[in-house]
């Protein structure tokens, strides 16, 4: 159009219309973004109002935000994802080059687990609860003549075996996930504390410290350590032993047959609580180390100056720290253990 027109006075009238239409389009495209909006909002008020997705008015369980058919769909989908992912880590055990398959058993599990009611839906309960058994069965049948064997519970529950001991560290019930129906059932506790001999709690979070594991513990006659506050001012804090916590210093520790060396670093969860970092070293001279909720941000980063120098101190065969914590790589160098278990994934208690 501008080429086919040569007179100086078109060019111009022509520039003028080259510059208002963008703006005629542009008001154009708006107002049809408006009365989409418009109508888009009319028919979620609609649905509103229908109580699709009011939680008062007949929304599906557990999600009260989405229909009954869709509920029952999302529970249909996580029992095919979790049969899916037993069947593959039964074939494929953990190793330190980790196969393919079980990587992608992890990322199923993640997409059960990352759904916000997934302890309410009864395929993740009953996989927990199907896990958890496991086990228990396990560390019932199971003899340690060499090393140690590591159970992997939940959020940042360990339990370490070896001949002579077998230790627990932040051992929960999965309370913490809100669902009475996923975390163990007392039988569950039971069997699983009769199997231990000793309960580590890093600090007093209660996705890491729970009553009801730690008193039946305590019922046994068996050792649980964690600090000073946690529990303070209940009945129970009078039967814990709290241990001095003094970087890179040994204490001995006994229980009802056997002698543990056990260090309690200093560390923290921020500046305002207090974290057991404990190095556990058993009669077979293996060390275990747990980090708990170990993590220093911002202007407080004290803890550094002793974990920068754990290595020099202590041999660690094992160190078990939380996934998310800040500079990971940091922590490890300080330790330099022989393997590193990292721990505090899929805790449903927590947001994603």
């Amino acid at each position: 159009f501008c080429h086919e027109k040569n007179n100086q006075n078109n060019n111009r009238t022509i520039n003028k219309i080259i510059m208002k239409k963008p703006i005629k389009l542009i008001s154009l495209f708006t107002i049809i973004l408006i009365l989409i909006s418009i109508i888009g909002a009319g028919e979620l008020h609609a649905q509103v109002k229908k109580g699709m997705y009011d939680k008062m008015k007949g929304g599906g369980i557990p999600d009260t935000q989405l229909s009954q058919k869709d509920n029952n769909y999302l529970d249909r989908q996580a029992a095919v994802f979790l049969d899916s992912v037993q069947s593959i880590i039964s074939k494929f055990p953990p190793q330190i080059k980790e196969a393919r398959e079980r990587g992608m058993a992890k990322l199923l599990m993640d997409a059960v687990f990352h759904e916000h009611f997934a302890a309410f839906r009864k395929p993740a309960q009953q996989f927990f609860h199907f896990q958890a058994n496991n086990v228990i069965t396990e560390l019932e049948n199971t003899k340690v003549t060499k090393g140690a064997k590591i159970w992997k519970i939940y959020n940042m529950g360990f339990i370490v075996k070896t001949k002579t001991v077998t230790m627990a560290f932040d051992l929960v019930t999965g309370e913490t996930s809100g669902s009475d129906d996923f975390k163990l059932n007392q039988k569950e506790i039971e069997r699983l504390v009769a199997q231990c001999d000793v309960l580590f709690i890093s600090h007093w979070h209660p996705d890491h410290a729970d009553p009801r594991i730690a008193q039946e513990f305590l019922d046994l006659g068996r050792a649980v350590i964690a600090p000073d506050q946690v529990w303070k001012g209940k009945p129970i804090h009078s039967e814990i032993l709290h241990m001095e916590r003094i970087a890179h210093k040994t204490q001995k520790l006994q229980l009802q047959d056997h002698v543990l060396e056990v260090v309690v670093n200093p560390g923290h969860q921020m500046k305002s609580h207090i974290n057991n970092v404990v190095l556990v070293t058993t009669p077979e001279g293996i060390t275990i180390a747990h980090t708990g909720d170990q993590i220093n941000e911002g202007d407080f980063m004290i803890d550094f100056e002793w974990i920068d120098e754990v290595y020099k101190h202590n041999k660690v065969d094992i160190m078990m720290p939380n996934a998310w914590t800040m500079d990971i790589f940091r922590q490890v160098k300080g330790f330099r253990p022989k393997l590193v278990m990292p721990g505090h994934e899929l805790e449903l208690g927590h947001t994603v």
